[in-house]
C-alpha cells in the first residue's frame, strides 16, 4: 500500500476522530480506511489509535505521530502546488546553455530580455563549444547549430546558418580569388575547427558533395583567432557567418566560393521533452520564435557586438 495513502488515512480518521467519517471525506469504504491505518500500524510496528465500539482516539504515540504526519503533507502540498503554478507562472532557475561565441553576442541579450519581462526567474548562460547532456548537466534548454542526433530531444528551429569562405582583399588582390573549390589548393589556408585532426573543407559542385583536402598555415579552435589571421592576410578562412559578420560588414573580410556553399545549418533550441514543459521553458522559447533574428543563411551583415 502507498506510503501517503496510509497516512492521509489515519490522519482523516485522527481528526474525524471515527472511520466512517473519514471514509466519507476520502471517499472510500470504511473498511478499506481501517485496512490502510492497520497496514499503517503493523509497518511502524506500534498502536496509533485506540478503538472502541463508540470512539477512536490517539495512543500517545500517535500523537506525536500525528504532528510529524500533518507536516509532511503540509510540505507535500505546498510542493505540488508551486510546480503547478511553475506550470503557470514562469519562476525559479533556468539554466541555458550555448556556444561560446553565438551564446555571448546573441543569446546572452535574449536570456537578459526574458529576466527583464520576467521577474520571479533567475538564469544562468553556460557557455561551451562542446556538445553537453542537457538532463545529465541540469540544463533547461540550449542553442545548438547543426544537425541534431541525439533524437530524444525536443528541436525548434529558430534560424539557418551558413558556413562561408572569406579572405581579406589584400590577400585576394596579391593570390587571386579561388574561382572553384578545387583552386583552394594554390591558397594559404586558416582553418577553424578540432586541431590534430584531418582538414577537409565541404561543398556542392553540380548537386553533388565534394571534400577538398586542406593543408592549413594555421589550425585554431578558435574562431577568432582563424579571423584575426585571415583579416592580416593569413589566407582563406571557413567560419560560420555569424563569426565573419563584422569584418565583412567593414570590407576586412570578403567572401569566396559563395556558389558552392553547402546548404545552411539550422539554429534549433532544444530541450529534453515537450511533455508538461515548465512555464519559464516555454516563455523562453516563445520569446525566442518571437524576437530572435538568426537567419545568417542568405545574405551576410554585418552587426555591433
Amino acid at each position: 500500500m502507498d506510503r501517503l495513502d496510509t497516512m492521509s488515512a489515519f490522519v482523516a480518521v485522527a481528526e474525524l476522530q471515527g472511520f466512517a467519517p473519514a471514509a466519507r471525506k476520502l471517499g472510500m469504504s470504511p473498511s478499506a480506511v481501517t485496512r490502510l491505518v492497520a497496514a499503517l500500524e503493523q509497518r511502524l510496528g506500534t498502536r496509533l489509535l485506540q478503538r472502541t465500539t463508540r470512539s477512536v482516539a490517539l495512543t500517545d504515540t500517535g500523537a506525536r505521530y500525528l504532528e510529524r504526519v500533518r507536516r509532511i503533507l503540509a510540505d507535500l502540498e505546498e510542493a505540488d502546488a508551486s510546480a503547478a503554478a511553475e506550470r503557470v507562472t514562469p519562476s525559479g532557475r533556468l539554466v541555458v546553455s550555448a556556444p561560446v561565441g553565438f551564446g555571448r553576442r546573441y543569446v546572452a541579450p535574449l536570456l537578459s530580455d526574458y529576466l527583464r519581462r520576467y521577474p520571479e526567474v533567475t538564469g544562468e548562460l553556460r557557455l561551451s563549444d562542446l556538445m553537453i547532456s542537457l538532463v545529465e548537466d541540469g540544463v533547461d534548454c540550449a542553442v545548438r547549430i547543426g544537425h541534431l542526433s541525439d533524437s530524444s530531444l525536443v528541436a525548434r528551429q529558430l534560424g539557418a546558418m551558413r558556413r562561408i569562405v572569406v579572405a581579406s582583399p589584400d590577400y585576394l588582390a596579391a593570390r587571386g580569388v579561388p574561382a572553384t573549390p578545387a583552386e583552394i589548393a594554390a591558397h594559404d589556408i586558416v582553418h577553424f575547427g578540432q586541431t590534430g585532426a584531418p582538414v577537409d573543407w565541404r561543398f556542392v559542385v553540380d548537386g553533388r558533395d565534394v571534400r577538398v583536402p586542406c593543408v592549413p598555415r594555421l589550425v585554431s579552435n578558435v574562431a577568432d583567432v582563424a579571423i584575426l589571421d585571415a583579416e592580416r592576410g593569413g589566407g582563406l578562412a571557413r567560419v560560420l557567418a555569424y563569426q565573419a559578420a563584422d569584418a565583412i560588414a567593414a570590407g576586412r573580410l570578403q567572401i569566396v566560393l559563395a556558389d558552392y556553399e553547402v546548404p545552411p545549418l539550422p539554429i534549433t533550441m532544444v530541450y529534453p521533452t515537450a511533455r508538461l514543459l515548465s512555464a519559464k521553458v516555454r516563455a523562453f522559447i516563445d520569446l525566442a520564435v518571437e524576437t530572435a533574428d538568426w537567419q545568417f543563411g542568405g545574405n551576410v551583415k554585418g552587426s555591433s557586438a
